[in-house]
């Protein structure tokens, strides 16, 4: 997991790393993702960068996938559907009736002159044209799309990249003609790579040492060092308890304490155990179905325990239910697919390709969850428990301990006890009251 996943988040998005682990191999070799585009690898234009966003903004309210907010019965969100209107037609932007329309003016102009969408800018429709003449070609949306090699840039500076992503950015450079900076020194680079890998600070010692190291793999050896730290996996886990609304409290009205520390004590393990992603994936949401699930794995369900708890006096549980299941869709389709997939749960998305339906039969696999606007199941974790530092606790352990402190309480609350008079209570009685509004008691 390391070694594809988090060593690489400083290059890639957490979510895009996601969308890529999960997306699988395909055989079509023009669905990929290049890492970078850059005027050193002259590409042709390509959908999802170039046309897509150009489509987006101005056609797909009122050609897209919206079934109700559809004109003229015409899709461009569909390749197959914009060549069957006559919208497209590969290889000749001059009889693409797309072109001809965001070119025109009065009644045939595209989007309508008293429509909120402005007219496309003179780039844009040069761009629409080169894509047309290149082929129209379109691809999917980048979440479905498999990452395939992409050869690196050819570059004028042939000594100075160290790896192929080097190529990338020094092709970007070169074409700003742009020198690259000089190498950092040793105390910086050490700085660097312990705020990167640990988010802590190098000691004195720590610098000294390297500075002093003059073996070739000097930095190599720290970075394996680091990547051995169990500091390694408090720095990056924070990354993932952020996407699974990692806090310890329940998050509505009183805001009260829930205990998940032992989910975070999870996360960091499986970071610093590089445990594999499909492991990673599994063990979150479904662990509990796993056949004979250790406490470890059932631990690792609570990514989706993470949802709001309403304490608030008058809430209807089934609401909350309902809103618990709602944030489960939601978060399972923005981490693992990368998908802004919530704006379908009140119609077909408008951009992401996920119709109403889709969004309710993603949301099916949540709705049988048991917990209804509560902290449902829980199982007993000692600290540090997860790291192996503790012996497990059992149920019998914990009312064994319960037991125990009220025992303590008592005893010393009973010098107390023996020494207070009786309490008398009595109801009062309200003699008159008044309220601005005239409003009843």
């Amino acid at each position: 997991m390391r070694n594809v996943s988090f060593s690489a988040l400083r290059a890639l998005s957490l979510l895009g790393i996601v969308a890529w682990l999960l997306s699988g191999a395909s055989s079509a070799k023009q669905q990929y993702i290049a890492l970078a585009d850059t005027p050193a690898t002259k590409a042709k234009l390509r959908f999802n960068k170039d046309i897509r966003p150009i489509l987006s903004n101005s056609c797909f309210l009122c050609h897209g996938p919206d079934e109700k907010k559809r004109s003229a019965k015409l899709r461009l969100d569909v390749r197959e559907a914009a060549i069957e209107h006559g919208a497209l037609v590969p290889g000749k932007p001059d009889e693409s009736e797309l072109l001809k329309r965001v070119m025109a003016h009065g009644d045939e102009q595209m989007p309508p002159p008293d429509s909120v969408k402005p007219r496309l800018t003179d780039r844009q429709i040069a761009t629409l044209r080169q894509w047309i003449l290149e082929g129209a070609e379109y691809e999917p949306h980048w979440a479905f799309a498999s990452i395939a090699e992409v050869a690196p840039p050819i570059v004028a500076n042939k000594t100075w990249p160290k790896n192929p992503i080097d190529n990338f950015i020094l092709a970007r450079l070169e074409s700003e003609k742009i020198q690259p900076s000089s190498p950092a020194d040793k105390a910086t680079l050490l700085r660097r790579v312990h705020l990167d890998l640990t988010g802590l600070l190098p000691t004195p010692d720590e610098v000294r040492a390297f500075e002093n190291d003059k073996a070739p793999d000097a930095y190599e050896k720290v970075v394996d060092k680091l990547l051995a730290s169990p500091h390694y996996g408090e720095r990056w886990g924070r990354h993932w308890l952020d996407q699974a609304r990692y806090a310890d409290s329940n998050g509505y009205t009183f805001d009260n304490e829930r205990p998940m520390w032992p989910y975070r004590d999870w996360v960091i393990k499986a970071f610093n155990d590089d445990m594999p992603f499909d492991q990673f994936t599994i063990e979150q949401l479904g662990g509990d179905l796993l056949p004979n699930p250790t406490k470890s794995q059932l631990i690792a369900t609570a990514f989706h325990r993470n949802t709001g708890i309403n304490e608030e006096g008058g809430t209807d549980p089934e609401q909350f239910r309902v809103e618990a299941t709602v944030d489960r869709t939601n978060t399972t389709a923005t981490v693992w697919l990368g998908l802004t997939m919530g704006c379908a749960q009140c119609h077909t998305h408008k951009f992401d390709p996920i119709t109403h339906k889709e969004y309710f039969q993603m949301f099916a696999f949540f709705n049988n969850n048991e917990d209804v606007n509560n902290k449902g199941a829980t199982i007993a974790v000692a600290r540090d428990e997860v790291f192996g530092k503790a012996q497990p606790i059992s149920p019998a352990d914990v009312a064994k301990a319960q037991e125990a402190w009220e025992k303590k309480e008592l005893a010393r609350l009973a010098p107390q006890a023996a020494t207070q008079a009786p309490t008398t209570w009595s109801n009062p009685q309200y003699a008159e009251y008044d309220t601005e509004n005239n409003a009843g008691f």
